[in-house]
């Protein structure tokens, strides 16, 4: 299906969606999120013509109560899995282009959800700077939540922003939290048996 042709509206419709802690690379198929305070980066090869899109709630992420490091949602392993992905289907590093979205303030908490998106914001620039990738384009903060519409097969980004009011504030906050809260979880044991024979 020739994607690029259909209008905007349109190619949200048949978009892969990507979740926080999420990174897909395709060189067909359209891809989409939904940003509060999260940050999404585009990746981008122009001769390969293939890329992809992250999705991730910090910078990087601390060990949670159980130990274990929350890596999923981190900028820095968001960032080093989608360039990893993309270099193993023959990207090449020095042709990627980025475009970045994200780090709005959907709810006003005292200043903290601001912070958050500005250091979502502020990692992802310097990351590409120091990685050697030229940021394109960029919609960063401001009191919006974003949809993000990536073509990966052209480069193509589409950033729509939203309205923010409680409604959908909530919903982009609660699916944030839902994803974070999952990786708090403690991992279930399995009582192992051994059986001889």
């Amino acid at each position: 299906m020739d994607y690029a042709s259909l209008p905007v509206k349109d190619i949200e419709r048949y978009a892969r969606v990507v979740q926080p802690g999420a990174w897909v690379v395709d060189s067909e198929k359209p891809l989409s999120t939904l940003l509060g305070s999260c940050v999404a980066v585009c990746l981008f090869d122009p001769l390969l013509r293939i890329g992809g899109i992250n999705h991730f709630m910090l910078p990087d992420m601390g060990r949670n109560k159980h130990g274990d490091v929350d890596s999923l949602l981190s900028g820095n392993f968001a960032m080093e899995a989608l360039l990893n992905a993309l270099l193993n289907k023959g990207a090449k590093k020095v042709r990627l282009q980025a475009k970045a979205f994200g780090g709005g303030t959907i709810i006003d908490t005292d200043g903290g959800s601001l912070s958050i998106g500005m250091r979502n914001a502020n990692f992802a620039k310097e990351w590409l700077q120091r990685e050697g990738v030229t940021l394109l384009t960029s919609d960063f903060l401001g009191p919006w939540s974003r949809k993000i519409i990536f073509l990966p097969f052209n480069g193509e980004a589409f950033c729509k922003r939203l309205v923010t009011n409680m409604a959908n504030a909530e919903v982009i906050a609660r699916e944030e939290r839902a994803y974070a809260e999952t990786l708090l979880q403690k991992p279930k044991t399995v009582d192992k048996k051994i059986e001889l024979f």
